[in-house]
């Protein structure tokens, strides 16, 4: 907040100038993440630590796929940022289901 990297600094008084509304989210957003680990600790009791972990790993995957899905973030983008963002779902997946696979292998 300090040494922003784009944009002006900023005070701590200002987290409190924010609207109910941001901060809800902000307590929302935090309480789904919560939610999603006691799953992922749960999940890791119940099928193994990889496959709990692959699972867990999909949280990025699921916000590029908003971002590009629901908010059209890479509307005007060009041909090479397609393929780009293609590749990025077909190599995320694979590793996903690579890792997975690592605990079927090693027991």
């Amino acid at each position: 907040m300090r040494r922003p990297l784009v944009g002006v600094p900023v005070r701590l008084r200002s987290y409190f100038s924010a609207g109910i509304r941001n901060h809800t989210l902000g307590v929302l957003g935090g309480g789904i993440w919560g939610l999603g680990m006691v799953f992922n600790f749960v999940a890791a009791s119940l099928t193994g630590v990889a496959v709990s972990y692959a699972i867990g790993q999909t949280a990025p995957m699921v916000a590029a796929a908003w971002g590009i899905f629901v908010w059209k973030e890479f509307s005007g983008a060009g041909r090479a940022a397609s393929i780009y963002l293609a590749l990025m779902f077909a190599f995320f997946i694979l590793a996903i289901v690579l890792v997975s696979q690592a605990y079927r292998m090693s027991s």
